[in-house]
């Protein structure tokens, strides 16, 4: 089942014995399964028909226990299973039984991050449930899925803007998701959210020096990348967050590059990089002060970086350097 079938039939209210919602996107995990519980049981009824297991720590009887037992002034009883995919051997092979006939006065939901499909356990529940995967958007999915969250909001947004703040705060849904709660609120009556307004409400914020960064990284100006990065990790800025920022953007510079050595018009760039206008002539300038050589060297240097974080490597002194490399001028000067 897909995220936007689920998404209708819980609204219908058609309703499975057996959910399983994972993926690697948390805030879309979470948001579905406060979804499904909204739906599936009475706020003023939970007490008595709401069980909340941990699958690193529960046993299979348990959990079976609770999904066998009958709703309480209700149609139906809920048992979730949070890190559902840390069940025990053992409690797989005591749930194992109860998936292939469920009780069908219970919701027995599984969240998870991951899951190993391997097993027999949740490749049942696959078979006899329906398991639900939330993935992290890719970037060019970024622009609509903040349009989409605006017009749920009651409000539009220019495309320019959906972009603008797409690419401010990335993909970490939940910060978008604050952000555009944030737009909404500053907006009052106006009923379209301006390229203005996220500047005004986004430049209060960390991102808005992640997206300075980025851009001085971009331009090769060495002395104010240097500055911005020592005021980011000074800050509590995640050096893993920083870098998935860089990353993004690089890729921006490496794909109109590319589309720039084929000599694809200007006024083709846009269409062929999926890259709004809003941005291009930006990315098109810092594009120019690279070859694809160049940034290909860059994204290894990268993907070292990105190891040596999470070995536990002194971060600041590894940034510096990248930051060093990747500025550094035709003849070896920065």
């Amino acid at each position: 089942m897909k995220p936007e079938e689920f998404n209708r039939a819980v609204e219908k209210g058609e309703l499975a014995s057996l959910y399983l919602l994972y993926g690697d996107e948390p805030y879309l995990v979470e948001r579905a399964v406060k979804k499904l519980m909204d739906r599936a049981v009475d706020p003023g009824f939970r007490d008595f028909n709401l069980n909340i297991f941990y699958g690193n720590e529960c046993k299979g009887d348990e959990v079976f226990s609770a999904a066998q037992t009958l709703p309480m002034f209700a149609e139906r009883r809920v048992v979730l299973v949070k890190k559902g995919g840390d069940l025990s051997a053992g409690a797989m092979e005591v749930l194992l039984p109860y998936l292939q006939d469920p009780s069908p006065g219970t919701c027995l939901i599984l969240q998870a991050e991951k899951v190993d499909g391997r097993k027999k356990f949740y490749a049942e529940f696959k078979k006899r449930g329906e398991a639900v995967e939330f993935k992290r958007p890719y970037e060019n999915q970024l622009g609509p899925y903040v349009r989409d969250e605006v017009r749920a909001a009651g409000k539009k947004i220019e495309p320019a803007a959906a972009e603008l703040l797409a690419y401010l705060v990335g993909n970490n849904l939940q910060e978008l998701v604050s952000q555009i709660e944030k737009l909404c609120i500053y907006c009052g009556k106006n009923e379209t959210v301006t390229v203005a307004d996220v500047k005004t409400i986004v430049s209060d914020t960390k991102v808005e020096s992640v997206f300075e960064f980025t851009d001085a990284l971009g331009a090769k100006e060495l002395p104010r990348a240097l500055k911005l990065l020592t005021s980011l990790l000074q800050d509590g800025e995640a050096p893993l967050r920083v870098l998935g920022a860089v990353a993004r953007h690089y890729r921006q510079l490496w794909q109109v590059r590319e589309l720039m050595d084929r000599k694809v018009p200007q006024s083709e760039l846009a269409k062929a990089s999926g890259i709004n206008p809003y941005f291009l002539g930006k990315v098109t300038a810092q594009a120019k002060n690279y070859t694809a050589a160049e940034l290909k060297r860059i994204f290894e240097q990268m993907l070292e970086l990105d190891l040596a974080f999470k070995s536990g490597g002194l971060e600041e002194p590894l940034f510096e350097r990248f930051v060093m490399e990747a500025c550094r001028r035709p003849g070896g000067r920065n």
